[in-house]
């Protein structure tokens, strides 16, 4: 059921499973591109880079076909080119490498198994997407106070932090306004996501209604 649809006692490839694998792989890469959209947010370059990698894995497995010195050759400019990119987020590097996989799959004439593994890590990633796996019970958000230069920041919150919220790290202080102000900033855990305004209200008080800004805190763990 999973054999490969080239001859490996052959060195000639022919038209008819060349474009079976090519159409394969292009129908694949555009189940990737549509599962990767059914997340928050995309762009349209990397969703199309998603589409299309399939179909370019495969023409160089094909080309490299046992060839020991082109392979090498291969692994050198797959290097430059992720040396020369950006770094990603987890999700982006894992369907790159499942579009390479996919790719490598169909190259290597398993069209069967790289259909049937793509519905599969298509469907278990639409299934976690939907429910609530790995997601954090707890809302990070990032702090910055504005508090006068003659009240003590070490203590002074320590009541609203216990109230509001579950844990919280001091992050840096800064002293602005010629040094006549503190700027603390924090990353927090808020307990209740609806109590935000409370919260805010309760440190305007406390620090003498000067500048508060609460913005949502970038994870810590996206990147690999």
């Amino acid at each position: 059921m999973f054999a490969s649809i080239i001859s490996a006692s052959t060195e000639t490839l022919s038209v008819t499973n060349a474009l079976l694998c090519l159409t394969v792989s292009l129908v694949l890469g555009l189940i990737i591109s549509l599962t990767y959209m059914s997340g928050k947010s995309y762009s349209k370059n990397f969703i199309t880079t998603l589409a299309i990698m399939p179909v370019l894995v495969q023409i160089v497995i094909m080309l490299v076909n046992g060839n020991l010195g082109t392979g090498v050759a291969v692994m050198g400019a797959f290097g430059l080119v992720r040396f020369r990119s950006v770094p990603g987020s987890s999700k982006e590097i894992s369907f790159i490498f499942f579009s390479m996989a996919v790719g490598i799959a169909t190259g290597m004439g398993y069209v069967t198994f790289a259909f049937v593994v793509t519905l599969i890590i298509c469907l278990v990633f639409l299934i976690l997407n939907k429910i609530s796996f790995g997601e954090s019970r707890l809302c990070d958000r990032r702090l910055k106070i504005t508090i006068p230069e003659n009240l003590d920041y070490t203590h002074v919150f320590d009541d609203l932090f216990d109230k509001y919220t579950a844990s919280v790290n001091l992050e840096r202080i800064k002293t602005t306004n010629l040094g006549s102000m503190f700027e603390l900033n924090y990353n927090i855990s808020i307990k209740n996501p609806e109590e935000e305004k409370e919260f805010i209200d309760e440190l305007r008080c406390r620090n003498g209604n000067l500048t508060i800004i609460l913005s949502r805190n970038p994870s810590q763990y996206e990147e690999l």
